[in-house]
């Protein structure tokens, strides 16, 4: 069994990104710059963005974080987006997911303007991912490709099931691995709350995505040996010998799946710092070509 290190991927490329922008700066280039909306205190979400603002800074990028109360407006948040929007120094933003839910998530998303869609959520990039145009890529399924890339694992002609249908992870991944691409050429079942025989379709499979939310739920007993599994779960589960009071936990199960496999990824330090990435290379992309 060999672990998936998202860390050590991440940090490598990170530091690819930072020449990238020096050479850049250097050329007469703008600074890369990325903003954030973060509404609420959702643990998961400072979590999240207190990375993205610390990635920022190692690779030389701007960041800019918005705070919004819990209780907002949806006309104000939509206010910001607007702003965001029609600020030529931004040149992508997020909002940052869940939303309360007084909020609809779809019409924010929506309200982003593509060219600064640097989640890669808006239907028209999601259209264009589908359609194998150039587009920005989510950032999770993308941070996956590359864990997949960077390890050699072979998935061409592999079967791969993704358990878990969100817009942010499964479909779009199951889309990805199913392109005429490398990594790619997969042959993909999507499985959901509905499907049927679910630990039949993940026994046969040479490659595993679990990415529902709940944790531990992919067993031993659903694993086939010498299985490729990638968990993308991250639930705060209460603990006792953690200062913080909770501990994070992934989708597997992983003290009785990881003997089983040729390949897996931790929780933490598996996909978690591949999603940032992918966020860090959308950003690179949409400043692409802008002079100061």
């Amino acid at each position: 069994m060999e672990l998936i290190d998202g860390k050590k991927v991440a940090a490598e490329i990170k530091a690819t990104i930072k020449k990238e922008v020096d050479d850049r700066l250097a050329g007469g280039f703008k600074r890369p710059h990325l903003a954030a909306i973060l509404v609420g205190n959702d643990g998961g979400s400072e979590t999240y963005v207190a990375n993205k603002v610390k990635d920022c800074h190692e690779v030389g990028f701007e960041s800019t974080l918005i705070r919004l109360d819990e209780s907002v407006a949806v006309e104000t948040l939509l206010s910001e987006v607007t702003g965001l929007n029609q600020n030529p120094e931004i040149d992508g933003f997020i909002v940052q997911l869940p939303l309360p839910r007084h909020i609809n998530e779809q019409l924010i998303i929506e309200s982003i303007d593509p060219k600064k869609d640097v989640d890669g959520f808006h239907p028209v990039n999601i259209g264009k991912m589908t359609l194998g145009i150039d587009s920005f890529l989510p950032a999770t399924p993308a941070g996956i490709l590359r864990l997949l890339e960077y390890y050699q694992i072979e998935t061409a002609g592999k079967h791969c099931v993704v358990i878990g249908r969100s817009n942010i992870v499964g479909t779009p991944l199951s889309i990805l691995l199913s392109r005429k691409n490398s990594p790619g050429n997969c042959t993909v079942t999507l499985c959901h709350s509905h499907t049927q025989n679910l630990k039949g379709y993940c026994r046969e499979a040479d490659i595993i995505v679990a990415a529902l939310g709940k944790p531990e739920f992919l067993k031993g007993d659903m694993v086939r040996e010498g299985a490729v599994v990638i968990d993308v779960g991250t639930t705060r589960v209460p603990s006792a010998e953690s200062k913080t009071g909770y501990r994070l936990t992934g989708d597997v199960a992983f003290a009785e799946v990881a003997p089983k496999c040729a390949f897996i990824t931790p929780v933490p330090g598996g996909v978690g710092p591949m999603t940032r990435i992918g966020l860090l290379h959308n950003t690179l992309k949409a400043s692409s070509g802008k002079k100061i």
